[in-house]
C-alpha cells in the first residue's frame, strides 16, 4: 500500500532568497490577483514549490506585517500539497483587513491554480507557433 501521508513542513529550500530570485519571478510575468494578494509565478523545474513574500510598509506596522507573513507561510505550509508542483511563487500583499488562515489558504490556492493554467496556455501557444 502506498504511503499517502504528507509532511507539512516549510523547509529552507522551499523559500526564495535574494533579489535575483524575486526578480526572476517578476520577469516571468505570470500574475494573478486573489483578494488583497497578487501571486507572481514562474516554473522552477523542481518537484516542489518555493515561496517568497513581499509585504510593504503600507500594509501596516511591523507587527501587522509580520502577522500577515506568518499567516501566509502557514497557509503555504498547510496547502502546498494541493498546489501544482514546480513553481516559484512570490506573494505581494496589498493593504487589507487581516483575514483568517483559511481565507489566505483559499486565496493562495486559487491564485496558484490560475498561474498554472496561464502557464499551460502560454506553453501550448509557444509550442504551436514554433516551427
Amino acid at each position: 500500500m502506498a504511503d499517502t501521508t504528507h509532511r507539512f513542513l516549510f523547509r529552507h529550500r522551499q523559500r526564495l532568497h535574494g533579489r535575483q530570485q524575486f526578480a526572476d519571478v517578476f520577469e516571468a510575468r505570470l500574475r494573478k490577483n486573489a483578494g488583497p494578494i497578487t501571486a507572481c509565478g514562474k516554473p522552477n523545474g523542481q518537484s516542489y514549490c518555493r515561496l517568497g513574500l513581499s509585504v510593504p510598509r503600507r500594509v501596516g506596522g511591523a507587527v501587522a506585517r509580520n502577522r500577515v507573513k506568518r499567516l501566509l507561510r502557514e497557509a503555504f505550509r498547510l496547502s502546498q500539497h494541493d498546489w501544482p508542483t514546480g513553481y516559484d511563487i512570490v506573494v505581494v500583499v496589498r493593504p487589507h483587513k487581516l483575514a483568517a488562515l483559511a481565507e489566505y489558504q483559499q486565496m493562495l490556492l486559487s491564485a496558484v491554480q490560475q498561474i498554472h493554467q496561464l502557464n499551460a496556455k502560454r506553453s501550448n501557444h509557444e509550442d504551436q507557433t514554433t516551427p
